[in-house]
């Protein structure tokens, strides 16, 4: 597969997709700091953020198409074993799979509690596995962090949907990008000191289309083992879409505002998750206290 994706595309075009594809980080140069100062590093990396966001991204997508719900559901989650499985299954991309797995069916049940307690059940396993990820995995926590996010911090946001047209997924990728943003923030600051203040600009201009140049591309992969003509045919259209996400990141990056370096000590990340915890435990408390007021008073 690398090969063929050395063939298909130039440099850095070819480590982008393999970054897209399988989340290999070689081969970027400079892009891996751009990437980092503009906040956008999850796109190269197989995370349960990313594969949340292209769930959602595909749910949208059925929506559009009509899809059941029901089916919908089943169609994306074999999407998602699909792609774990295309990808090599290894360890990290296995767990990014899960969460991805488990965010959207907190969203398909409409349980965000006891999916809580399936995601702690399997960070359980995973820690028992391999205590170390708990301290030294960042990619375990971050993407622990992230998909927690998108089932919990998401609700908080939702009010803030409808001032945003709802075109091309835009609602539901900004929901995403802002929750994990929001989720990740204190851990990200304490582990490696660097606030990116165009993050959810760039996300929001460059998330929508990283599901569909995946698809692209695993679709020119696929042609180019049949027909080397097909294949690069067929991989023009992720080279623009690459080509238009390398240009947005460049011009933000470049900024001297972009990113800003600010580390936190350990007990002002575990303030800030006690505050995040304590918002969403606010929010159902004062969701279960009106309904159950409502109900005793007749009014549903």
């Amino acid at each position: 597969v690398a090969e063929k994706i050395s063939d298909l595309w130039p440099e850095p075009e070819a480590s982008f997709m393999a970054g897209l594809l399988y989340g290999y980080r070689g081969g970027l140069g400079d892009l891996n700091d751009l990437f980092s100062r503009t906040g956008v590093t999850h796109i190269v990396a197989v995370s349960g953020f990313n594969i949340s966001v292209i769930a959602t991204i595909l749910i949208t997508a059925a929506t559009y198409a009509c899809v059941p719900r029901q089916k919908a559901f089943w169609l994306v989650s074999l999407g998602i074993v699909g792609f774990v499985i295309f990808t090599g299954a290894s360890a990290s991309v296995v767990r990014a799979g899960v969460m991805g797995i488990i965010a959207l069916l907190s969203k398909h049940v409409g349980r965000s509690s006891r999916i809580g307690n399936v995601m702690l059940t399997a960070a359980t396993v995973m820690v028992l596995q391999n205590p170390l990820v708990l301290w030294y995995d960042a990619g375990f926590q971050l993407s622990f962090l992230s998909t927690l996010g998108l089932v919990y911090v998401s609700p908080l946001l939702e009010k803030f949907q409808k001032y945003l047209p709802n075109v091309l997924g835009l609602q539901e990728s900004l929901l995403s990008t802002m929750s994990a943003i929001i989720s990740t923030l204190p851990l990200i600051l304490y582990q490696f000191g660097r606030l990116s203040l165009v993050a959810p600009f760039v996300n929001v201009l460059i998330l929508w289309l990283i599901s569909w140049l995946m698809l692209a591309g695993t679709i020119a992969v696929v042609l180019g083992f049949i027909s080397p003509t097909i294949g690069a045919l067929a991989a023009w259209p992720a080279h623009l879409g690459m080509q238009y996400i390398i240009w947005v990141v460049r011009w933000f990056a470049e900024l001297n505002w972009a990113s800003v370096d600010v580390r936190v000590p350990a007990w002002a990340a575990v303030a800030a998750y006690a505050g995040l915890v304590y918002a969403i435990y606010r929010k159902s408390f004062l969701k279960s206290y009106g309904k159950n007021y409502l109900s005793a008073n007749g009014k549903i």
